[in-house]
């Protein structure tokens, strides 16, 4: 007897039978089978590219010879108030008062408030309390480190926490305001040993090149960043000897003092700067580089305080427009608009209106340029400066002076001593009227013309003109002669001289006028 299949089984079967169809098929077409052997799959995709060399083999060695600075000064309170605003006769108010219910719950003018003042009196009144904190790396294995100047400014106490986390006494050995730097030696006896890295010669630095920031950002401790150096030469505008390079490294407050280096491991710079609208990273930070520091360094290590060669020259840019109007071919050097009193430049005969091109042989092209050349020269020292004057060149030998701490100001003039309009002539192609100075040397502007070219070079009354293209001026007369002399030379502008508040400076204005 014979029994039909099941439904289950008739549909088992043809799914075998399916499957059967397919292996014969596939046999036919793409070739045998191998019985029991897995399919094969694709491999996963792969790319094989340059990798970005790491950091870690740099940092691993350089950490340890990289510092945080605390710096304390002893600090007075101002008044026992906490810092709070109290208003005059708020004692003197009922305890039920709603003013006095104001500040008890909102201010903490209650009883435990001001057991809470009492404390934070007594700790500040117990020692120095902390001003600063930034960054600094040891340049020496006896102890001597680097930090920034305004790291250590108005401090009375200073201390080094290490890498590994020791906290160690420094005092400090000196420091160089006007390039932002200061040396500490760490206080520790004659066995100990500091790990300290080198400067690197900065002049072989790329715009370009990784650099590799390391610091104490906000206090965070030891802290590494990466970046390339995104420019050199930069001018902030810290002082005269500007001469940044600029990183994008992540630099933050609490990196100021903190090196940048090369991937060889030494300093290609001292993080001192940010440029930040919103106080925090903004990938624009400016260092000193390490042969700007590696001079001043030394020099605060051997005498304390850094001594710089002075020419006494007030000096500005030579533009394009005052190089035609001194027959120069070129915008180079940098104009003398005074040479100070009782100056070692004075004393060899430079004058205003020269044109400094090179001292002891090297070109000069910008004031800071300049600047950095006489400031790098000790005292004393004698130089030969290269001047162009009336069209040729001319070699001073001048003995440098010592750099004064500071530069006096003069005080500003009062508007009623300025010389009154009755005498005054005019000088309409310039937009300018002037008046013989009571010394008779000299043009006192009396007025400028709104929107004339005087107007927009800055000139106002109460200036004095001094000279035109290198004449002297005592009348209208006077400068009228010298533009006509420019305009047959061929000169689009004349150089005017002047002087405000005792300084003097340079200004061009056009001639073809009329």
């Amino acid at each position: 007897m014979t029994t039909s299949p099941s439904p289950l089984n008739r549909g088992r079967n043809r799914l075998l039978a399916a499957a059967a169809s397919i292996a014969i098929a596939g046999a036919i077409g793409l070739g045998a089978v191998t019985s029991g052997t897995a399919p094969v799959q694709a491999e996963a995709v792969r790319v094989t590219a340059p990798q970005a060399p790491g950091f870690a083999d740099v940092v691993e060695k350089v950490s340890p010879a990289v510092i945080s600075v605390r710096v304390k000064a002893k600090v007075q309170p101002a008044s026992d108030d906490g810092g709070l605003f109290q208003a005059p006769g708020f004692d003197d108010l009922p305890d039920d008062h709603p003013m006095k219910r104001f500040f008890k719950e909102f201010r903490g003018f209650g009883d435990g408030q001001k057991d809470r003042q009492q404390r934070r009196r007594d700790r500040r009144d117990n020692g120095p309390r902390p001003v600063a904190q930034g960054s600094g790396f040891f340049i020496s294995e006896d102890g001597y480190l680097v930090t920034n100047n305004h790291v250590v400014d108005g401090g009375a106490e200073f201390t080094v926490v290490m890498d590994d986390g020791r906290e160690l006494d420094a005092k400090l050995i000196g420091t160089d305001p006007r390039t932002d730097l200061a040396v500490l030696k760490v206080d520790a006896d004659s066995s100990s040993k500091f790990t300290y890295v080198d400067f690197a010669d900065d002049s072989k630095v790329r715009v370009g090149d990784w650099v590799v920031a390391v610091g104490n950002p906000f206090g965070l401790g030891g802290t590494v960043t990466a970046g390339i150096v995104s420019a050199r030469g930069r001018d902030i505008g810290a002082g005269p000897y500007d001469d940044f390079l600029q990183i994008d490294a992540a630099v933050n407050r609490g990196n100021s003092g903190g090196p940048a280096f090369n991937l060889n491991g030494e300093v290609v710079g001292i993080n001192t700067a940010i440029f930040s609208p919103s106080g925090g990273n903004v990938g624009i930070a400016f260092a000193i580089p390490a042969s700007t520091a590696r001079e001043i360094v030394q020099d605060l290590i051997k005498d304390g305080s850094v001594q710089r060669g002075w020419l006494g020259v007030e000096i500005q840019p030579v533009t394009p427009e005052i190089a035609d109007s001194l027959g120069i071919k070129k915008d180079t050097g940098v104009l003398v608009s005074n040479a100070q009193d009782d100056s070692p430049a004075k004393a060899a005969g430079l004058t205003a209106g020269d044109v400094i091109t090179g001292v002891d042989g090297k070109d000069v092209s910008s004031p800071k340029e300049l600047a950095r050349m006489i400031g790098n020269i000790a005292p004393g020292k004698s130089v030969e400066v290269t001047v162009l004057r009336d069209g040729s060149s001319k070699d001073f030998t001048v003995k440098l002076g010592e750099l004064p701490d500071a530069k006096q100001q003069a005080s500003v003039a009062p508007d009623e001593a300025l010389p009154q309009q009755s005498d005054s002539e005019t000088l309409a192609d310039l937009g300018l009227t002037v008046t013989p100075a009571d010394d008779g040397k000299g043009l006192v502007v009396t007025d400028v013309e709104p929107g004339s070219d005087a107007a927009d070079r800055g000139l106002q009354a109460g200036d004095v003109i001094t000279s035109v293209n290198t004449m002297d001026v005592s009348g209208a007369g006077d400068v009228t002669k010298a533009i006509d002399e420019a305009a047959k030379a061929g000169r689009k502008a004349v150089l005017v001289q002047i002087t405000r508040q005792d300084a003097s400076r340079f200004v061009t204005l056009p001639v073809d006028k009329g």
